[in-house]
């Protein structure tokens, strides 16, 4: 008969220790390392065995678990789990009291609110403690009756008040309510009464840009962008704003960049545009812009601003940069703009975009071109056709839209525009057959096609020929000259807003440039604006983008090298006679 000793076998355990000196026994007390070498803790040991296991739970032949997975365990019930004491528990940890906490809640939000200043490394900051629990939690119906009173057998549950004690009170008061009942002061019948008129519905076409195609790669702009360019129309700024998508950034992503571009800011006069720039500045970044791949503005400023925001994200590859807005607003001009080449289709009409595109800017840089959005607002549909939401070809009846272009441009713009006289602003026939005898837009017979020139007259809103602009706020003339400058990471940027070609001929309706304040409007971003950095720029971005395009044909690729660098050229030529000229005088 064997020994208990003996059962026990050839490692005895000892008071629930183990006496193994086995590299995988976590009770090993030995201390030579020519016996074990190392000694393994019990986490090492069970993570080791996990391997050997193969991480899986054994089972007997009833498929009952005899032993669980490593690291699978669970108590019995009724047993108190316990967590193994550890004083890392309780490192790196800092007591403040109430005080500290809410100037910390203070100081933390107006970083938040202030487009101009950047959270980096917002993962390293208690962020969690901006929620005040106070505001934010829930009631909780635990939190006013007891748990004893609310559940189980015991719970009290209150008596509902009743107006009636039995069910006679109850007939006699449903009695009393049906002899007081009279129909014709009951609101809620269906009456079937015919109206004289109905009105009719609109017309699909006056929809376009509210799909759930469209908004779907709105979204996918929005998830893949680290930066939010918006453009907008200078005509009009405040009505080809969406306030849903900046609403919509400001809750659900406020990680994200959000900035404004100003397009067709040659259609206006040069003091609208500062007054715009500064009204705007006071809630997010904004820059004058005018698209064209040979003469355009703004395109050195917003790639310094691009330049500026790839530091910030040093610790990305590269960033994304996604440009959202209105149909027609001009988009995709200005990523030709800034790649100097027609890499994306542009037309003068909406929804030339059909879905989103990635085009390559610089090594660093991508820039991401989005279809036009709409968010419905309850805009008139005339509302809808001058904002360039709708093709003209596509109205049934062009001529029901002239009289609001009439109303909104003076009268003496649209005589030099279309070189008509004595007409009435009151009467948009009038205007359109005279418009059409002096166009040649006639039927047979010599009748005048008003038609067409209803839809020539739109056509020239749309693509800015008419002079036309929103004017600014009376508050935007006290910002103008005093943009925000804030100590944040982003250094300035100044525009020469002087500088811009504007196209179109206006009188002097209130104000200029110089009267304004200042004639160099500063915000926040990098750098100066000039030719010299326009063309280092364009130089940059298309040898950035030569070496990561592979779609473009090369001999396209070297010819605009090539006339990006004539041009520069030219310029320092130009620059070094003109010194010299000065010299010899």
């Amino acid at each position: 008969m064997k020994t208990p000793k003996e059962r026990r076998g050839k490692n005895p355990r000892i008071g629930g220790i183990s006496k193994s000196t086995s590299s995988s026994n976590p009770d090993n007390r030995s201390n030579k390392k020519s016996e074990t070498g190392f000694r393994r803790d019990r986490a090492t040991v069970n993570r080791l065995n996990m391997y050997k296991s193969g991480g899986k739970i054994i089972r007997n032949e009833d498929g009952r678990v005899i032993q669980n997975a490593p690291f699978q365990s669970s108590v019995k019930s009724g047993e108190v789990a316990r967590v193994e004491p550890n004083r890392r528990w309780f490192g790196n940890t800092r007591v403040i009291d109430q005080t500290q906490l809410t100037q910390f809640r203070e100081s933390v939000a107006n970083l938040k609110k202030d487009p101009y200043q950047v959270i980096m490394r917002q993962s390293k900051l208690p962020m969690s403690l901006l929620v005040d629990p106070r505001h934010t939690a829930q009631t909780h119906l635990l939190d006013t009756q007891p748990f004893e009173n609310t559940f189980g057998g015991k719970a009290q549950r209150k008596r509902p008040s009743l107006a009636v004690s039995d069910v006679a009170d109850m007939v006699a008061q449903a009695e009393a309510k049906s002899g007081a009942y009279d129909s014709s002061k009951d609101h809620d019948l269906n009456k079937t009464v015919e109206p004289d008129y109905r009105k009719e519905g609109r017309d699909k076409i006056f929809t376009k840009g509210q799909s759930r195609r469209i908004w779907n790669e709105l979204y996918k702009v929005l998830d893949a962008s680290d930066i939010i360019i918006q453009v907008l129309d200078a005509r009009d700024p405040m009505g080809t704003r969406s306030a849903h998508i900046e609403k919509f950034l400001k809750k659900e992503k406020p990680h994200k960049h959000l900035v404004f571009v100003l397009n067709k800011c040659d259609l206006i006069p040069t003091w609208v545009t500062a007054k715009w720039v500064a009204y705007l500045s006071r809630e997010y970044p904004t820059l004058a812009f005018h698209a064209s791949i040979t003469n355009s503005f703004g395109k050195g400023a917003l790639i310094s601003l691009l330049r500026q925001f790839g530091k910030l994200h040093s610790d990305k590859k590269q960033i994304s940069v996604g440009f959202i807005g209105y149909p027609n607003v001009g988009k995709s001009s200005i990523i030709n703009t800034l790649k100097a080449d027609n890499v994306c289709k542009v037309a003068p009409v909406p929804g030339e975009t059909k879905v989103w595109q990635y085009v390559t800017l610089m090594r660093r840089i991508y820039l991401v071109d989005c279809p036009g959005v709409v968010y419905p607002t309850g805009d008139s549909e005339t509302d809808i056709v001058l904002k360039g939401v709708v093709r003209v070809e596509m109205l049934k009846d062009p001529t029901d839209y002239i009289a609001e272009v009439l109303r909104r441009v003076k009268p003496e713009y649209i005589s030099r525009t279309y070189r008509v006289e004595d007409w009435s602003p009151e009467d948009p026939t009038d205007f359109l057959e005279k418009v059409a005898k002096r166009t040649g837009k006639l039927h047979k017979g010599g009748e005048p096609d008003i038609g067409t020139a209803a839809k020539m007259v739109l056509h020239d809103w749309q693509r800015g020929r008419i002079p036309y602009f929103v004017p600014p706020p009376a508050e935007a003339s006290e910002a103008v000259g005093d943009a925000p400058v804030t100590d944040s990471a982003m250094p300035r940027v100044k525009q020469h807003l002087s500088k811009i070609n504007v196209t179109s001929e206006f009188d002097d309706e209130g104000g200029h440039l110089e009267d304004s304040g200042d004639e160099d409007l500063e915000f926040e971003g990098e750098g100066d604006e000039d030719d010299e950095d326009e063309d280092d720029d364009e130089e940059e971005a298309e040898a950035d983008g030569d070496a990561m395009e592979t779609s473009e044909p090369t001999k396209t690729k070297k010819k605009t090298a090539a006339a990006a660098a004539g041009r520069k050229t030219a310029a320092k030529n130009g620059k070094a006679a003109a010194k010299k000229e000065d010299e010899d005088e």
